[in-house]
C-alpha cells in the first residue's frame, strides 16, 4: 500500500511539474509581436496623413488623440513603426516609418524648445538609421544633436529641460537622461566630440544632485543659473516632492544603464544597479506593474502605470547583460519577463478595447491628464522590450 501511495505521489509531482513547465514556457514572443502588428495596422487605418502622430486614447474611448510634430511624444509612433519593420522585415512598415519620421524633420533645423529632441528624433530617425543606414537620417540626427546641445549650461553641468518654464532657476528633469543617447551617438558618428563630454557631465551632475539618500529620484531639480548650485528638488508629475514617481525612477534606471553602455564607466553601472534595487524592493504589486507613484496615498485604489513597467522591463533586460553576479542577473531577467508577461495579459493589452498595444498608463495625474489610459510611449517601450527579449532567446 505504501508503495502505491509513493507511486501516486511521484506521478502527481511529475504531472505538476509538467504543468508548471508548460505554464512557464507559454509566453510566446512572436504571438505578442504579431499582436502589435495587428494593432498598429488598425491605427494606420484611422491616422491622418498630415504628420500628426497618435499620442493617447482616453479611458473609455476607442479614438486616438493626435498631436503635431512639436509634441514631446511625436517620435514614439514612428519609432514603433521602425520596430515593426525590424520584427517583420515587411517593407510596408519601413515605408510608413520613413513617412512618419520625415514629418519630424523641422525639429533638426528649429530652435530647441525643450530637452525632448532625443525622444522625438532619435527614437524615429535613430532607429531608422540603425536599420537602413539612410544617410539623410544621419544628417538629421547630427543636426538635432547640435540643437539639443544649445540647452546645455556649463555653469550648472546639465541640459535645461524646460526653458519656457523657469521654475525659479535652471530646471533639469530626470526624463532628460533618456535624451543623452542622441548626444552620445552623434559624438561617435561624425558629430562634435564635445557632445560626448556634455552627455557625461549631465549624467554626473544628475547622479550627484537628483536623488535622495535612498536612491529614489526627484522629478525636477532646480539649479542656480550662475553658481550651478542645487536650489531644491521637487515634483511635477509625481504625487509629492518627496514621493517616488514610478515613471521617473524608470527613466533613471534606463538612462543610467544606457549611459554605462555608451561610456563603459563603472560608476554609471553601479548607480544603475542601485536605482533598480530600490525600484524592485519597493515594488509590491503581484503582477509587477507599479502604481503611478509608489507613495500615492490611496494604494491599492490608485491608477497603475503600464508605461513605467514597459520602460523598466526593457532597461532590466539590458542591465542584466552587464551583470556578472548570476543571482542578480537571474533576478533582473525573471522580473523583466514577469513584467512583460503581465503587460501581455488580457489585463493590460488593449486588444478589442482600442488599437493601442496597452491599457492602464498614467501620464500626469496631478494635472488630471492621461489617467489610466493608452499612451504611445508605453507601446514603444513594450515593443522594444519584446524585441530585446527575443534577442536573448
Amino acid at each position: 500500500m505504501h508503495s502505491k501511495f509513493l507511486s501516486l505521489f511521484v506521478i502527481l509531482l511529475f504531472l505538476g511539474n509538467m504543468g508548471y513547465a508548460q505554464k512557464d514556457n507559454s509566453f510566446n514572443i512572436k504571438k505578442q509581436l504579431d499582436y502589435c502588428v495587428s494593432q498598429a495596422s488598425k491605427t494606420l487605418q484611422v491616422i491622418p496623413n498630415d504628420g500628426t502622430p497618435p499620442r493617447t486614447i482616453p479611458n473609455g474611448s476607442k479614438d486616438w488623440k493626435f498631436v503635431d510634430y512639436k509634441d514631446w511624444t511625436s517620435g514614439f509612433w514612428p519609432g514603433e513603426l521602425w520596430f515593426l519593420y525590424e520584427a517583420t522585415g515587411d517593407k510596408k512598415w519601413e515605408k510608413e516609418a520613413d513617412k512618419f519620421s520625415r514629418f519630424l524633420t523641422p525639429l533638426s533645423v528649429s530652435k530647441a524648445n525643450d530637452h525632448d529632441l532625443g525622444f522625438q528624433v532619435f527614437n524615429s530617425f535613430g532607429n531608422g538609421y540603425r536599420l537602413t543606414k539612410n544617410p539623410d537620417y544621419k544628417q538629421i540626427i547630427l543636426k538635432t544633436a547640435d540643437t539639443l546641445a544649445t540647452l546645455y549650461n556649463p555653469k550648472v553641468g546639465t541640459i535645461q529641460s524646460w526653458p519656457h518654464n523657469k521654475m525659479g532657476g535652471h530646471n533639469t528633469i530626470i526624463d532628460n537622461m533618456m535624451n543623452l543617447e542622441l548626444l552620445f551617438w552623434a559624438s561617435k558618428n561624425g558629430g562634435n566630440k564635445k557632445l560626448y563630454d556634455i552627455a557625461v557631465k549631465h549624467a554626473e551632475t544628475t547622479m550627484a544632485n537628483h536623488f535622495r539618500p535612498d536612491n529614489t529620484s526627484y522629478h525636477v531639480i532646480i539649479y542656480d543659473y550662475e553658481t550651478g548650485k542645487r536650489i531644491k528638488g521637487r515634483t511635477a508629475q509625481g504625487y509629492s516632492d518627496d514621493s517616488m514617481w514610478a515613471r521617473g525612477q524608470a527613466w533613471a534606471i534606463y538612462g543610467f544603464t544606457m549611459t554605462y553602455r555608451e561610456t563603459k564607466d563603472s560608476k554609471f553601472l553601479d548607480f544603475a544597479h542601485k536605482l533598480a534595487r530600490v525600484y524592485l524592493d519597493k515594488l509590491t504589486t503581484e503582477d509587477l506593474i507599479p502604481y503611478w507613484d509608489f507613495n500615492a496615498p490611496n494604494i491599492p485604489n490608485e491608477p497603475r502605470d503600464a508605461s513605467a513597467a514597459a520602460i523598466v522591463s526593457s532597461a532590466l533586460l539590458e542591465l542584466s547583460s552587464y551583470t556578472k553576479d548570476k543571482n542578480l542577473k537571474n533576478e533582473y531577467l525573471s522580473k523583466a519577463k514577469k513584467m512583460i508577461s503581465s503587460l501581455s495579459s488580457d489585463s493590460y493589452q488593449s486588444r478589442d478595447v482600442n488599437s493601442a498595444f496597452l491599457l492602464h498608463s498614467t501620464g500626469h495625474k496631478p494635472a488630471g491628464s492621461e489617467i489610466d489610459c493608452s499612451i504611445n510611449y508605453a507601446d514603444y517601450y513594450y515593443l522594444e522590450a519584446l524585441l530585446r527579449l527575443q534577442k536573448l532567446k
